[in-house]
């Protein structure tokens, strides 16, 4: 079983501005409790195949994790695959970036998870509990986007 979650806010800070901040993931732990740390390889700016290394907490485990950028087209759109080998993965996973007026900045996040071997069995508890945070999960990338 696969499945994907999203959600969507509006940021008061410009497109590019916004790009610049998600698209360095080393910014991810200052809107998600769940990394502990991130490294990037190769240094330098983001770019197609640069990949996120993370320690990551849930459900009370630590996880190693590895995303790859999959696609990157400044300033309205990042893709990333995982390439971790763990229980659930994000297959799939991206923001979408759009400007609005005032110039505030509309985000689209979403994640695709998907269970492999015995995770088949846990994908479905990994979604509800991403589903059940989306909203609060949007609210914390803007506000330390606002905060940056």
């Amino acid at each position: 079983m696969a499945g994907q979650f999203e959600a969507t806010v509006e940021i008061d800070r410009p497109v590019e501005e916004v790009f610049a901040f998600l698209a360095d993931g080393k910014n991810d732990p200052k809107f998600s409790p769940r990394v502990q740390e991130i490294a990037k390889t190769p240094e330098g700016p983001t770019a197609v195949g640069t990949v996120f290394t993370s320690t990551v907490k849930d459900a009370g485990m630590k996880t190693k994790r590895q995303f790859r950028i999959a696609e990157l087209v400044p300033p309205t759109k990042i893709r990333w695959t995982e390439i971790s080998k763990n229980l659930v993965t994000a297959d799939e996973g991206g923001y979408d970036l759009e400007s609005t007026p005032g110039g505030k900045t509309r985000v689209r996040i979403f994640n695709r998870l998907e269970g492999h071997g015995v995770g088949k069995l846990l994908v479905g508890l990994a979604l509800s509990a991403a589903r059940k945070d989306a909203d609060a999960f949007g609210r914390r990338i803007k506000a330390a986007v606002e905060a940056s």
